[in-house]
């Protein structure tokens, strides 16, 4: 989608700002067309990048990619076309590029299963200054509902606070199946995490749908959370982990 469509159908939902994150499944670890849709539009749209973190020059990509404005890191770890999940997550090649991200303030956007947060849990006591966030809530098995014993290793997670949960609609999808509901997962997560660890996110143009109808469901799950919830989900949050999006 070119960025002239995303404005469009930002101003048809009544969205006023926006992260865009890399496309890794279409582009891979050029973060090109991103850089250039960003660009004229700054305090508007921010732009999240990709990295192979295990590459000998990842450290100088991540410096690259971050002098053209991005204002956070992808680690694309699962997905249509990787299934699974990756193994590499606390590869000790990956430390230099993570140590570059903690020194620039770069939030590190996971692409991941639930499986692979004992290897994110490693990476986050080697760095803890580095600010994670969970794509999809690291996409948790949830149709058991509360207590949510299944999802128990993203629950733990609360006890690191530099993790912030992404809360799109393939999360809500899942909050959705057997015995949960968005409402009863919600509570979970305000409970453990509290609204300003949780951003939410439209998944927008992966998810069927156009972003009117995205953000309508989303709200609809929000409806019974107080309006400081509902304003830290819905922006507050990611103004803070993207200072970017403050401007005008």
């Amino acid at each position: 989608m070119e960025v002239a469509g995303l404005l469009a159908a930002m101003e048809a939902a009544g969205i006023a700002k926006a992260v865009v994150v890399q496309a890794s499944t279409a582009y891979g670890h050029d973060n090109s067309c991103v850089a250039d849709s960003i660009a004229p539009h700054r305090g508007r749209l921010a732009g999240v990048f990709s990295v192979d973190i295990l590459a000998p020059d990842a450290v100088e990509r991540i410096h690259h990619w971050h002098g053209l404005g991005f204002s956070g890191l992808r680690l694309f770890t699962t997905g249509t076309t990787m299934p699974g999940q990756a193994g590499w997550i606390d590869d000790p090649r990956g430390h230099a590029g993570w140590a570059a991200a903690e020194r620039l303030g770069l939030p590190i956007a996971m692409q991941m299963t639930a499986k692979g947060i004992p290897a994110l849990r490693a990476m986050m006591d080697r760095f803890p200054g580095v600010t994670v966030l969970l794509d999809h809530l690291a996409r948790p098995e949830l149709a058991d509902g509360p207590p949510y014993a299944k999802a128990a290793a993203l629950f733990d997670l609360a006890a690191y606070p530099q993790v912030v949960l992404k809360l799109t609609t393939r999360a809500l999808d899942l909050a959705g199946e057997g015995a949960s509901t968005p409402a009863a997962l919600l509570a979970e997560l305000l409970a453990r995490f509290g609204a300003g660890r949780i951003m939410w996110g439209s998944n927008f143009p992966a998810h069927a749908g156009g972003l009117p109808h995205l953000l309508e469901r989303s709200l609809a799950a929000l409806e019974s959370l107080s309006e400081a919830d509902r304003d830290r989900i819905l922006g507050g949050t990611a103004q803070r982990v993207y200072p970017a999006l403050k401007g005008a």
